[in-house]
């Protein structure tokens, strides 16, 4: 089976939760990792004491706040500094929180859509270039609500539709040397902010399978479209127990 040795991996948000999870299944798989966070600092620090003591010099870190889209390109510029290479972008970074028509502010909705959609678009941009040279490839995180909108949440439904066609508009934009693709979760690892609970068991009572899926399950179809996918591009995989089957 094909191992990522050799292979550079950056991932926004991925200090703990999901991004963690597939930052720790990539590198499991030979990658070298380098984590983005915005203020989980001492999660991060851990996990990269945790993959590092697996493999010297593996993990590395970089911080920055995805919505100053000026600073963006450092991400990419730092990220070939301590490892001098990018194979693989993994946009995982996400708000999520209710915004229901009637309550919906300016400053949510830039939130929204910037770390959803505006950051995946120029941080692609800013790696563009190293990715076609090492013909690498993007995985965005969407989300199930990007293909059926979830009621309270249109800012954010609307974000993650336009990740699902940035998607298929990079694999366009930066073929044939670079592919893209995404994952659109669906009742994986519920948000932790209480506001979001009120429709976890309904939304699970609407999944074929009828039970939540995990971290991994997301993970192993990222490494899936990272290792063994050469010829699969502009595709978006929903990874949600059967749930966009039911209406």
């Amino acid at each position: 089976m094909a191992t990522l040795e050799g292979k550079v991996v950056l991932l926004t948000g991925a200090a703990r939760r999901i991004g963690a999870v597939i930052a720790r299944t990539l590198h499991a798989a030979g990658a070298t990792v380098v984590i983005h966070y915005r203020h989980s600092a001492a999660d991060a620090q851990q996990l990269q004491t945790a993959l590092n003591t697996q493999r010297a010099a593996s993990c590395f870190l970089v911080q920055g706040d995805l919505l100053a889209v000026a600073q963006l390109p450092s991400l990419i510029a730092e990220t070939l500094a301590l490892t001098g290479r990018l194979d693989v972008l993994v946009n995982n970074a996400s708000s999520f929180y209710p915004t229901p028509i009637g309550t919906l502010t300016e400053t949510q909705f830039d939130d929204l859509i910037g770390t959803n959609l505006k950051a995946p678009l120029f941080l692609a941009q800013a790696a563009a270039s190293q990715l076609r040279a090492n013909h690498g490839c993007i995985i965005n995180i969407v989300d199930i609500h990007g293909f059926r909108p979830l009621k309270g949440y249109p800012a954010y439904c609307a974000a993650k539709a336009g990740l699902l066609m940035l998607t298929q508009s990079l694999a366009r934009e930066l073929g044939p040397e670079v592919r893209v693709n995404g994952v659109a979760p669906g009742a994986i690892l519920w948000p932790e902010m209480a506001e979001n609970h009120a429709m976890h068991q309904d939304l699970l009572a609407k999944t074929a399978l009828k039970r939540e899926g995990s971290p991994e399950d997301i993970a192993r179809t990222v490494l899936f479209l990272v290792r063994d996918a050469d010829y699969i591009t502009g595709q978006v995989i929903p990874v949600d127990g059967g749930r966009v089957l039911n209406h």
